[in-house]
């Protein structure tokens, strides 16, 4: 008896689909070390979140609530710590004299920051090199040894104590971060690019404020919301260069506002002075979150 190999059955028997291969199990490590790191972060983040919240919760509090009952909700949520904080403690003083001072640095350096990066990513001069491991330098060099041969000096300069002279310092703080940071984004963008809008006819000053520097874009914000995070909450510099009480940041003022205080310590006010200074930094984190999550990737020195 023969079988036709050309009939229907046939044909559905030789066109069947192989056996499936048995799924592969997890890797028990890998799935451990997610629960692991999961639990880490999870406490980490409550480290970070409960005192924050208590912060906050304890600026809408009377001192004799705070002493009393330190864990508990406000009874009634008002504002007067808040006044008393801004209007009496001085804190909205400071807090213009932060503002200013820090936009302007932060102004000055991402200008300054950008502009000696792209030179440095995408110029070819003598001593170039030394130029960028010179700023590289000053990021390994302590902050806190600094400030006495930086106080002489603004002192001699006659700038010690003024606005100029605390943007300057905060200028010169910021700039070997942004410098290192920076210098990788423009050495990765193409060169077509450059020569592109030279053919083009546009200039250096052109091509990178027109062309080079918006492709720089992602790195640009997040160096901006690492540089707002470091200068906003800046306590060494101001405490050593600014002894004027007029011209005294936040930082200053909440150190002088518990000193003045001594043991008669208003601590509803004391807590609404650190919410104060503590808000813009999340406002500014919430806010350009994407944009720092985003701006954050590989670089390559060629």
């Amino acid at each position: 008896m023969s079988v036709d190999v050309d009939s229907p059955s046939a044909q559905a028997r030789g066109s069947a689909a192989p056996p499936r291969p048995a799924r592969r199990r997890g890797n028990p490590g890998g799935r451990a070390f997610t629960v692991v790191a999961q639990i880490i972060l999870a406490i980490w983040a409550l480290i970070v979140i409960l005192p924050l919240l208590w912060t906050v919760f304890s600026s809408f509090k009377s001192s004799g609530e705070i002493l009393a009952s330190p864990f508990q909700p406000p009874a009634a949520w008002n504002l007067d710590n808040f006044v008393t904080a801004w209007t009496e403690a001085g804190i909205g003083r400071f807090f213009g004299n932060t503002v200013l001072v820090v936009g302007c640095a932060l102004f000055l350096v991402m200008l300054l920051g950008a502009m000696c990066s792209y030179v440095l990513a995408r110029y070819s001069f003598p001593g170039r090199r030394l130029i960028y491991y010179a700023l590289i330098a000053g990021l390994t060099f302590p902050l806190f040894l600094a400030v006495v041969p930086l106080f002489f000096i603004m002192d001699g300069l006659q700038i010690r104590g003024t606005y100029f002279g605390l943007i300057m310092a905060y200028v010169g703080f910021a700039l070997p971060f942004t410098v290192f940071f920076l210098y990788a984004f423009f050495r990765q963008l193409p060169e077509e690019i450059g020569e592109a809008a030279a053919i083009d006819g546009a200039g250096d000053f052109r091509t990178f404020f027109q062309v080079m520097l918006p492709m720089a874009g992602p790195g640009m914000a997040s160096v901006t919301i690492f540089n707002f995070l470091g200068l906003w909450n800046q306590y060494l510099i101001p405490i050593v260069l600014n002894t004027d009480r007029d011209k005294f940041v936040l930082a200053q003022g909440l150190a002088n506002m518990q000193a003045q205080q001594g043991y008669d310590s208003d601590w509803g006010a004391m807590f609404a002075s650190v919410t104060i200074t503590i808000l813009p930094v999340l406002i500014v984190y919430l806010i350009f979150q994407r944009q720092l999550q985003g701006g954050i990737g590989p670089g390559t020195d060629k």
